[in-house]
């Protein structure tokens, strides 16, 4: 396999693209990119596109993600985790009881929205955030509309120093921050918060069990490591599945406009597939012929991949 999808377990102290530098190294490849920053101080899984997978990388970014997350309780900083400087303090005279903690969780289930941190990677202006921040300059910051799909409580410390921590699971949707959840919780609750600890363990359908570390990238043979690749079609596994006959392939493989008035294809987007189990391309509604479909995306190497 020449070309696939890499489940990078991504260290702390490294960039998105520092990854990408290291890959494209290791793989012998330009032709390398990630599927979403991951912060620097967060480790944890991080799929990475090599080759021609690099053309379902847009889809991926729209995987949900699940993170593992520790908040503190009693002090906010600027970049509302660990790493900055003490913006707020308020003591925890005593230890906030887990049924209140679950309570307050539970109000952010669901839709909700989110003013992102000023240290981040949204843009504003045509500038990041993180740019104003740190020439001191304040703009306003967007608000949006993120989706929290479940969060649980998993382990809380009893207070200690004036200060508090406890640990959540949460599945949310793309552009989520959870340093600005944890701030938002602390705040529900009466007091200044940061996260101080946060791993992703799943992005989409990429688990924590699924990655390879640069150490272990690092000790194999350039074989090996396209060994570990997993084929493209892994990140397409969102979409309902259709089966081309030979007929309909060749058709596809040409980008043929589909009649499906009879809806035999359904209403939404869907993969073709051949007979053999080739993936071959992603189908949508066609937006100016009714009762037709185009294709979004060829997967197959006759579409020049």
């Amino acid at each position: 396999m020449d070309s696939g999808i890499l489940a990078l377990y991504k260290p702390r102290g490294m960039t998105s693209h520092d990854c990408v530098n290291r890959i494209r190294r290791l793989f012998k490849t330009k032709k390398v990119g990630h599927t979403g920053t991951l912060d620097p101080e967060v480790d944890g899984v991080l799929p990475i596109c090599i080759g021609r997978a690099t053309k379902v990388a847009e889809y991926m970014s729209d995987f949900d993600k699940t993170y593992i997350g520790e908040v503190t309780i009693g002090f906010s900083t600027t970049t509302e985790d660990a790493h900055g400087e003490v913006v707020e303090t308020r003591a925890v005279s005593q230890t906030i009881p887990q049924a209140d903690l679950e309570a307050v969780m539970n109000e952010f289930k669901g839709a909700i929205q989110q003013t992102p941190p000023y240290y981040s990677a949204v843009k504003v202006n045509g500038r990041r955030l993180y740019e104003y921040a740190r020439k001191g300059i304040e703009v306003e910051r967007p608000t949006r509309e993120v989706t929290i799909h479940e969060i649980t409580l998993t382990n809380v410390a009893k207070a200690s120093d004036g200060q508090q921590l406890f640990s959540f699971t949460v599945r949310c949707s793309k552009g989520t921050y959870i340093r600005t959840l944890a701030v938002d919780i602390g705040a529900r609750l009466g007091f200044p918060a940061h996260m101080s600890s946060l791993t992703r363990v799943a992005s989409g359908s990429f688990e924590a069990s699924h990655t390879v570390t640069f150490e272990a990238l690092e000790e194999m043979t350039l074989e090996e490591r396209y060994d570990k690749l997993y084929a493209l079609e892994h990140a397409l596994s969102q979409f309902p599945r259709k089966v081309a006959n030979q007929e309909l392939e060749a058709r596809i493989k040409n980008g043929a406009v589909i009649n499906n008035e009879d809806q035999s294809f359904g209403a939404e987007r869907f993969l073709f597939y051949n007979e053999k189990g080739e993936c071959l391309a992603l189908y949508q509604p066609h937006p100016k012929k009714e009762g037709w479909i185009k294709p979004e995306k060829l997967f197959t190497q006759a579409a020049g991949l």
